[in-house]
């Protein structure tokens, strides 16, 4: 937990105070202000909209006319209207007084007052929903109501349009021609059609082409439905924009799932993944391909979840599928929804759960066929869109959602309901969550974990009330879901649940992680390398918050950077992998850190583990779709699978590793266990020695000293044997560390004085550590060693009856094959669990 504490000024308003305050408000006035009031009113004002709370601070984003009478109404005619007196007052006074996570980082009560804004926010948000939408869970259907949908023998396609004079629907099915498709236009902005089936068929044919067709001040515009399902591009003309396709196949084309949910996992092992870069040829793969050809070797490398990037809809492919245009539509790429499906169900079988990559911080600024084609300049409130400077992203050049809109929240919490249930997906890595947190996008931002830098004027908390509301419902359409924040702030409560206070993710991505190995890689000599370093940077995490670490994803390989096998071996690579010859010391230094690096930030770098598609095997180069700068080549935008199928290739190696550190996890479940003590980082020896769980680590970041006898510290008592050794030669090493050899244990100092033991541990035993390598121990089990010893005594008898040709005997030797049988399934048992 940071060690950091902070004081903020809160303060309220009354009305006079307020319209004071407003009449010096300009356009480019901030977006929150603290208003200053000598005298604190007996309960603050609220400025109430079902899409807005704002108390203490107010917002010029959504600015609406003051009433004398300290009631507003908004001047927008789509706005719905609400007075101070249309909600119900509920006593949650207590609740917000004595939140848990106040309790579990007492530096956070300094912020009080804000995690009570935040969380009013929260629930009085809910209760609008109640009111006006018969609860959150039925305002996530949003997909049942807007867009295409059978009813009643027709179509009915709904479309939320508020700037919108005119409207029509167009397609294949009326030669675009939409003067008798005419959609009529309600109170709130949503414009909407019904058109009967003809002939029996539906009027529009499955998989046919589709726009929204309205006109604003300028004239016509066409645009895809916001809804859409399906969008395709015409793959004979260069950059065409998309088509929206009506996506409604005949029963006998659909796909229906087969195979259950597996169960939540104690601990994710992640493979990060990208389709469409998923095969060796330099092209785009398939959905079905990367299920029949990618997914078993996920499996079979020990990984429990797959985390699918660039799913939803982006025209830009280059985007790495972060440009999203269509937020309900599968990338057409690589197949259809229902080939999609056959992916997730192909996972579901194999024991993967599938987690999606959900871009819901900011969408493509595409006009022709993306959402930011719906905003014709106007007012926020009429928007997906904020307005002006706050509605763009600089660095991203993309749009930015306005988090207070009703019709945004609609949009964006029925989008995850959809994913979950006609997908079947099982959680979520929510992308770009810093940009969402904060009003600034964390650019130009050097987060130092003081807390003022998380709870102030900087604060999105539109944005922080819809991740607490999506949180809520995801767990709420599926509690075993798993859901990820990429956020690189560190924002604290990030990962607590929402009834603590907190925004309710699961997990967090260790961002520094992979940035301080670059920096090692780039930047210092191996001498230069310091454990104390390494190991501060590891476990700097916040207490009770579950983090995924990471050393490499798919950032740290796009075009400009390296894989970090190519960081540690780079042209070596193409000319020295081969095992028919030795490895030159760079080789060696390569693949035995990148084992290293891998294995440490697995084991002390957080509560789950991920890893990009390749890189578990060390895969060359970087990534670099096709862009005109590349000549819109694939060469460098796919995976080299042939590289670690070719058995006399070192690549075979890294992946075995990888291979056993997932096992390793499987067996002895140590990412679970909150038992994490580093008793040893020297910067001398170049070793780190930690225990997570049962376990003890022992890294051995020197480049040449092998050392004999060294004394590594542990909890408990015993005998310990090898569990995992980096030095092995399944894993390319030399073999130097014996595996048969038994770690007696003696014990150190005074049982209970931490400071008379060695390294504060209570016990010691002595091992070999070759350079450049990480060995595993475990602690022998005697009933276990008693009832394998027993297992392979009787066993080994059984075949010596066998092979001296006593068929009969051995068969008529019920005692014998018995015990066997017993022993076998004890061993069974102990396995499983």
């Amino acid at each position: 937990m940071y060690s950091f504490s902070a004081s903020i000024t809160y303060y309220y308003y009354s009305p006079p105070a307020l319209i004071s305050c407003l009449s010096s408000l300009s356009s480019s006035s901030n977006d929150y202000i603290n208003i200053i009031n000598n005298k604190k009113p007996n309960k603050p004002i609220r400025l109430i909209h079902p899409s807005r709370f704002l108390v203490p601070f107010f917002s010029t984003s959504n600015l609406p006319s003051i009433l004398g009478n300290g009631k507003v109404k908004h001047t927008s005619k789509m706005s719905a209207v609400l007075t101070e007196d249309d909600v119900q007052e509920t006593d949650t006074g207590k609740d917000l007084e004595n939140m848990a996570i106040l309790q579990t980082d007492p530096d956070l009560e300094s912020f009080k007052d804000h995690f009570k804004y935040r969380m009013k926010k929260y629930t009085d948000q809910k209760e609008l929903f109640e009111k006006h939408e018969g609860g959150l869970a039925e305002f996530s259907k949003g997909y049942l109501k807007f867009g295409f949908n059978r009813q009643e023998g027709s179509i009915v396609y709904r479309e939320w349009a508020p700037a919108a004079l005119e409207a029509q629907l167009v397609g294949d099915f009326n030669g675009w021609d939409g003067s008798n498709h005419k959609m009529e236009k309600d109170q709130f902005g949503v414009w909407s059609i019904k058109i009967p089936d003809s002939g029996g068929s539906p009027a529009i044919p499955h998989n046919s082409k589709v726009k929204f067709r309205f006109k604003h001040g300028k004239g016509w515009v066409d645009r895809i439905p916001a809804w859409i399902k399906y969008a395709t591009q015409d793959a004979t003309r260069f950059a065409a924009s998309y088509d929206g396709v009506y996506w409604d196949p005949p029963l006998t084309e659909r796909y229906e799932f087969k195979y259950p949910r597996p169960p939540k996992p104690k601990a994710p092992r992640i493979y990060e993944a990208h389709v469409g870069m998923s095969c060796s040829e330099p092209r785009v793969s398939s959905y079905r391909e990367f299920a029949d050809e990618v997914l078993p070797r996920i499996k079979e490398n020990n990984y429990n979840t797959v985390q699918l990037m660039a799913i939803m809809e982006h025209s830009y492919y280059a985007s790495f599928g972060y440009h999203v245009t269509n937020f309900f539509a599968v990338s057409s790429r690589s197949g259809t929804p229902e080939d999609l499906k056959y992916l997730i169900d192909k996972a579901h079988s194999l024991g993967l759960r599938v987690l999606m990559d959900v871009v819901h911080s900011h969408a493509s600024n595409n006009v022709d066929d993306g959402l930011n084609g719906f905003d014709i300049g106007q007012s926020s409130q009429e928007s997906y869109f904020h307005s002006g400077d706050r509605g763009y992203h600089k660095l991203w050049d993309s749009k930015l959602f306005n988090y207070a809109n009703w019709e945004v929240l609609r949009f964006l919490l029925s989008n995850l309901r959809w994913w979950l249930e006609e997908y079947k997906f099982d959680g979520f890595r929510f992308d770009g969550v810093t940009s969402m947190l904060y009003h600034h996008h964390g650019i130009n931002m050097a987060f130092t974990g003081n807390y003022n830098q998380y709870f102030s004027e900087a604060t999105d908390v539109d944005a922080v009330v819809y991740m607490m509301l999506a949180i809520y419902l995801i767990h709420d359409i599926l509690p075993d879901a798993t859901v990820i924040a990429e956020d690189v702030s560190g924002m604290p409560g990030l990962c607590r649940p929402v009834s603590e206070g907190g925004i309710g993710y699961d997990y967090r991505l260790a961002m520094g992680i992979p940035d301080k190995w670059i920096d090692y890689l780039k930047n210092k000599k191996d001498e230069e390398w310091s454990m104390k370093e390494i190991s501060s940077s590891l476990t700097n995490r916040r207490y009770t918050e579950k983090c995924i670490s990471y050393a490499e994803s798919h950032d740290q390989s796009i075009v400009g950077d390296k894989t970090f096998a190519h960081y540690l071996m780079d042209k070596e690579m193409y000319s020295g992998m081969s095992c028919l010859t030795d490895a030159s010391p760079v080789i060696a230094r390569g693949i035995a850190l990148h084992k290293m690096i891998h294995f440490i930030t697995m084991a002390l770098g957080g509560e789950g583990y991920l890893n990009f598609m390749g890189n578990e095997f060390g895969h060359p180069e970087w990534i670099d779709f096709p862009r005109e700068g590349n000549g819109w080549s694939y060469e460098k935008c796919r995976r080299q699978w042939n590289l670690v199928d070719t058995d006399h290739l070192r690549y075979k190696f890294m992946n075995a590793f990888d291979r056993a550190m997932n096992k390793l996890d499987e067996k002895f479940s140590f990412l679970t266990s909150t038992k994490q003590i580093v008793s040893s980082a020297d910067d001398k020896d170049k070793v780190i020695v930690f225990e997570r769980g049962d376990l003890v680590f022992v890294f051995n970041f020197h480049p040449a000293k092998t050392y004999g006898g060294y004394k590594v510290g542990c909890d408990l008592p015993g005998k310990y044997k090898v569990a995992l050794d980096s030095d092995a030669w399944e894993f390319g090493g030399p073999g130097r560390v014996s595996h048969d050899t038994e770690h007696f244990t003696s014990p150190e100092g005074i049982p209970g004085v931490a400071e008379t033991n060695f390294n504060n541990r209570p016990n010691s035993f002595k091992v070999l550590s070759p350079p450049r390598t990480c060995v595993v121990y475990y602690r022998v089990d005697e009933n276990e060693e008693e009832n394998n010893e027993s297992t392979v005594t009787n066993t080994a008898a059984l075949n010596d009856l066998m092979k001296k040709g006593d068929i009969d005997k051995a068969e008529d030797n019920d005692g014998l094959l018995s015990e066997v049988r017993k022993d076998n399934l004890k061993a069974g048992e102990m396995l499983t669990s």
